[in-house]
């Protein structure tokens, strides 16, 4: 059985497992739909007060919003075994068993859970996102929507790469390290506005340390037509979410150094 399919089969049997308690689910994914809505409607009471946030208005603003709010909620729908790894892997031992299994424990976590609950805010990004393209004033091109995939898939892969970081550092404090949530759920918080409103040194690490503005920022200032405030080259959004794959790599590349070093504490 080749990766991909062990993968599925892991995903349709958690999903499976899911939803024998429908209620559970309805109620955790109504839950997530109601504190993402909550953040929205903050961001448009700013816009309702300001206008506009330099020279992007609200409808720019809800495609950032509707683009990160659905890249996270991917990501993190997929990586449940790396979210808790600290907690119910190491802790308790059963990392043990899955390094006996003749199978990547990359993989083996990646298929844990496939967290149906999440889907809340994935219905909630992907609602606002269509929104703001409806409210383009020009239809998108084929271009525009190849270039929306490949942004998409950079952001799922750099976000999916942070929670594998935060697990691999739990070989060294046995806990997931919080304060990552910093760069998790505060990333998402920072990329739903455009880079050009943060200070200099802010906007390296949005790019160059956690490249959340070149799988964000810079591919839909493509899609709206909008002039980079900051003077950036308009090819640059073409190739910048490319450093969300590199980012996931090299976020694969710590796991195994984590792994090798990981001593077994028995049973």
């Amino acid at each position: 059985m080749n990766a991909a399919s062990l993968y599925l089969r892991c995903a349709m049997a958690s999903i499976h497992g899911q939803l024998q308690y429908p209620g559970t689910l309805l109620s955790i994914g109504i839950g997530n739909l109601m504190a993402t809505a909550t953040a929205f409607v903050g961001l448009w009471a700013r816009f309702d007060r300001f206008g506009e946030i330099q020279g992007f208005v609200f409808s720019e603003i809800v495609l950032f919003y509707g683009f990160v709010q659905g890249a996270f909620a991917v990501a993190s729908m997929t990586t449940r075994g790396f979210e808790v790894f600290g907690t119910e892997f190491l802790r308790r031992g059963d990392f043990d068993r899955v390094l006996l299994r003749p199978r990547s424990t990359v993989l083996q976590l990646f298929g844990h859970e496939l967290r149906l609950s999440k889907a809340g805010r994935l219905v909630q990004g992907a609602c606002a996102f269509g929104a703001a393209i409806a409210l383009l004033p020009r239809s998108l091109t084929i271009v525009d929507t190849a270039l929306l995939a490949f942004a998409f898939t950079g952001a799922v892969a750099l976000f999916g790469g942070l929670l594998v970081i935060q697990a691999t550092l739990s070989f060294w404090t046995i806990e997931s390290l919080e304060a990552l949530n910093a760069l998790t759920y505060g990333g998402v918080e920072a990329a739903q506005y455009p880079l050009s409103v943060y200070q200099a040194a802010l906007r390296r690490i949005l790019f160059y340390a956690v490249p959340l503005a070149a799988v964000t920022y810079h591919p839909l200032l493509i899609v709206l037509r909008h002039p980079d405030p900051l003077g950036g080259p308009a090819w640059l959004g073409y190739v910048s979410p490319l450093l969300g794959w590199a980012f996931f790599v090299a976020a694969i590349g710590l796991w195994g150094v984590g792994v090798r070093r990981y001593t077994s504490t028995g049973s």
